[in-house]
């Protein structure tokens, strides 16, 4: 089946994540929440940012589903942001933009190294991968639509 190609890029995921995410600020509060941040006035202070910009992006982060207002545990009257699993999803997203920055010197390294809490180890660099593991390049890749996509076996063929 023959495709058109500005046909498949219009239904294309990247521009409505994009919009689900927003701009600038949607980032780095996303980056502040999966660094453990909860409440409005920490993301506020931690990041410098207006308090109308923050509440408008932490309605839209909601709205979107990346993000749960709850009322918290200790004290009903007050309020946490947390991230969903749709929000938490994104890390790999966040880690990758990160890598890419400090390798094209987007910004000076971070003296803070992402590590494994198990080991203390730094973790490796996000890399596109197979269905087997191996890594690929972006000569490696082809678009197929979904008549044309072979499934992959989870479990080895029986011999």
């Amino acid at each position: 089946m023959k495709h058109n190609l500005a046909q498949d890029l219009e239904q294309c995921a990247l521009p409505s994540a994009l919009e689900a995410m927003g701009e600038r600020w949607s980032f780095l509060i996303l980056r502040g929440a999966l660094s453990g941040i909860r409440h409005f006035e920490e993301f506020q202070s931690t990041l410098g940012i207006a308090r109308n910009i923050l509440a408008n992006r932490l309605s839209r982060l909601v709205e979107n589903g990346i993000m749960v207002r709850q009322p918290m545990q200790c004290d009903r009257r007050k309020v946490e942001y947390r991230l969903t699993e749709k929000g938490q999803e994104l890390a790999p997203v966040m880690i990758a933009l990160r890598q890419w920055g400090e390798k094209w010197g987007c910004a000076p390294l971070s003296c803070q190294v992402l590590a494994d809490r198990r080991d203390g180890q730094p973790i490796r660099k996000i890399v596109i991968q197979a269905h087997d593991g191996r890594p690929l390049g972006l000569s490696d890749l082809v678009w197929l639509c979904p008549d044309e996509v072979t499934p992959v076996s989870e479990e080895p063929a029986a011999a």
